[in-house]
């Protein structure tokens, strides 16, 4: 019998369709239960922090979130502000947590364990749970404070690379010892601290720097001072000469001794001139060889000749001394620090032979100056004419009197005598020098040769030629002239107790030269006033003026140049002494 529409099989789609049904009927089953239990576990909650809580083992249970945040700040774990100890490189310190923005949050942390989000999970949870629940600490992060805290641990700790190197001071090996550069990674040691709080335990946390190794390795360092730097200032180095012996101290050694590295290697170097040249060993050389004294010479008819004959010196050269010593430096004890230094046989300039040849012919020029005979004059106008004599000034070659004669001092054979110092006659070492500087300034104007440096007094002196006069003063002025004549010049001066003469030798580049003056202008007269202290010298007084004074160059009786010397006087103001 066929079947009615009401009789044929379900499809598939229609077979499924009361268990779609029946499933969704289960789901919302299970919703609203849920949705119960959640409402009965939030109604069971309400602000209270479930029984059981902890947060690092302080207890906070049954609290509300306010207790609870007052409980967890008066009984905070110490690990929450202990400090945490840090290693940077191979220094050890401690960061305070607070000072480098590492804190508990703890409000928020009571808001956690009162579940202010409401988690289903964990409000139904509630209902069916009564054991502990251990909440963790909600932490705090201040960026800005956390960076400062590294920039103060970077400022104290990182350091630059040093070389090591050896210096030598006071006669003594100085060693530097090197160090490796350190610098903090501040960006990774802010990471490296927020991932280290809280403390735990008490080994450092170690943060992350970078390390430059210096090029001079530490053991090269003391190979240098056992091998060369501590023998060579171990006791002083005695060089002979005959049966002539010199000691150099330890100190003036090291004084030119330089230490330098290259490629990982200290090596030192003396510097053999400096050596030569300083005091300590440049006056005992001097003395030890002897330089070549030269011929003295005069004037005979208007004809340079030798009035004594030179002799032949001995002179140590600074490649020699080197090599004498540059051996022993690496030796300790007295005996193996002495070795003989080679000495070169030095022959005079002039002789009676190279007057020809070096055009010292004729005599230039020759002036003299008096004066009233005293006892400092005496001493300090022959010492100064003592130093000059004898001087050979080259072609093109600068003479200058302070470089010649040196400082006026005792230790240089001078005495105290007068000279003017402020515009008065005062007590001075090298009083009276003067004398020899106008006469020498005198031979140089005649001898037609260039002035470089010259002042005058500054009030006249009666006995000095008027705008033809010269003073010096250690320091501050200077007597200079250049020889521009083409020959060598030979000084020659000599002194008694009432006069001192210099001439000039050599060959004449004009005829003659003489001295034209001119009439005294812009007179004025001296004031009266009264010195004070006791190097005061009572002075007479004499009229300021204006001169002016040619040089007058003569070839065959006519002019071919003429120079003009301006000088200006003050007034000399007469002066009383208390």
């Amino acid at each position: 019998m066929p079947r009615s529409r009401t009789d044929h099989a379900p499809t598939p789609r229609e077979g499924r369709r009361p268990r779609l049904r029946t499933a969704a009927i289960a789901t919302g089953v299970v919703a609203v239960a849920a949705g119960g239990l959640y409402v009965a576990g939030v109604l069971t909650a309400g602000e209270d922090i479930s029984a059981g809580t902890r947060v690092a083992g302080v207890d906070i249970g049954g609290m509300s979130r306010a207790q609870a945040e007052a409980r967890l700040a008066a009984e905070a774990p110490a690990a929450w502000s202990a400090p945490i100890p840090v290693k940077v490189g191979d220094r050890a310190t401690t960061v305070e947590p607070a000072s480098a923005g590492l804190t508990v949050d703890l409000a928020k942390t009571a808001d956690l364990a009162a579940d202010p989000s409401r988690d289903p999970f964990t409000v139904i949870g509630r209902l069916f749970s009564s054991g502990e629940r251990e909440i963790g600490p909600v932490f705090a992060y201040d960026a800005d404070k956390a960076r400062a805290a590294v920039a103060g641990l970077a400022k104290k700790n990182d350091r630059a690379v040093r070389e090591g190197s050896v210096a030598f001071r006071e006669g003594k090996a100085v060693a530097t010892r090197s160090v490796t550069g350190q610098k903090l990674d501040t960006g990774r040691a802010v990471e490296t601290l927020r991932a280290a709080y809280p403390a735990r335990g008490s080994a450092p946390v170690v943060l992350p720097v970078t390390l430059t190794e210096p090029k001079l390795p530490a053991a090269e360092v003391d190979r240098f001072l056992d091998s060369y730097a501590e023998p060579a200032v171990s006791g002083p180095v005695t060089l002979t000469a005959g049966s002539e012996r010199l000691r150099i101290a330890p100190a003036t050694l090291g004084d030119h001794l330089t230490v330098k590295a290259e490629n990982g290697r200290l090596d030192a170097a003396l510097d053999a001139e400096a050596l030569l040249r300083d005091p300590d060993v440049a006056r005992p050389i001097a003395s030890l060889t002897g330089a070549p004294v030269e011929a003295s010479l005069g004037v005979r008819d208007g004809r340079v000749v030798v009035e004594s004959e030179g002799r032949p010196g001995h002179e140590v050269t600074a490649k020699a001394l080197g090599d004498a010593v540059r051996p022993l430096l690496t030796r300790t004890g007295e005996a193996a620090r002495t070795a003989p230094v080679a000495t070169t046989v030095t022959q005079p300039e002039l002789t009676a032979d190279s007057l020809a040849r070096l055009g010292i012919t004729e005599q230039m020029s020759t002036f003299t100056v008096d004066f009233p005979s005293a006892p400092y004059r005496t001493t300090n106008i022959g010492r100064a004419a003592e130093l000059i004599n004898g001087s050979i000034v080259q072609p093109g070659e600068v003479w200058s009197f302070n470089r010649t004669v040196g400082e006026r001092t005792p230790d240089n054979g001078f005495v105290d005598g007068t000279m003017i110092l402020d515009g008065q006659y005062r007590s001075a070492p090298g009083g009276g020098v003067s004398a020899m500087a106008t006469t020498v300034f005198n031979a140089m104007f005649f001898a037609g040769v260039k002035p470089v440096e010259y002042g005058a007094h500054s009030f006249y002196i009666e006995r000095y030629p008027a705008g033809r006069e010269a003073t010096v003063a250690w320091g501050s002025l200077d007597l200079k002239f250049r020889n521009d004549s083409g020959k060598p010049i030979y000084i020659k001066a000599s002194a008694t107790d009432s006069s001192v003469t210099v001439s000039f030798l050599g060959t004449k580049k004009y005829d003659s030269v003489e001295a034209v003056a001119g009439p005294r202008t812009n007179l004025k007269e001296p004031s009266k006033r009264e010195g004070t202290g006791e190097a005061c010298v009572p002075q007479p007084p004499l009229e300021g003026f204006d001169i002016s004074v040619d040089r007058v160059f003569k070839d065959g009786g006519a002019e071919v140049k003429r120079e003009t010397f301006k000088t200006h006087y003050t007034p000399r103001d007469e002066v009383t002494c208390e």
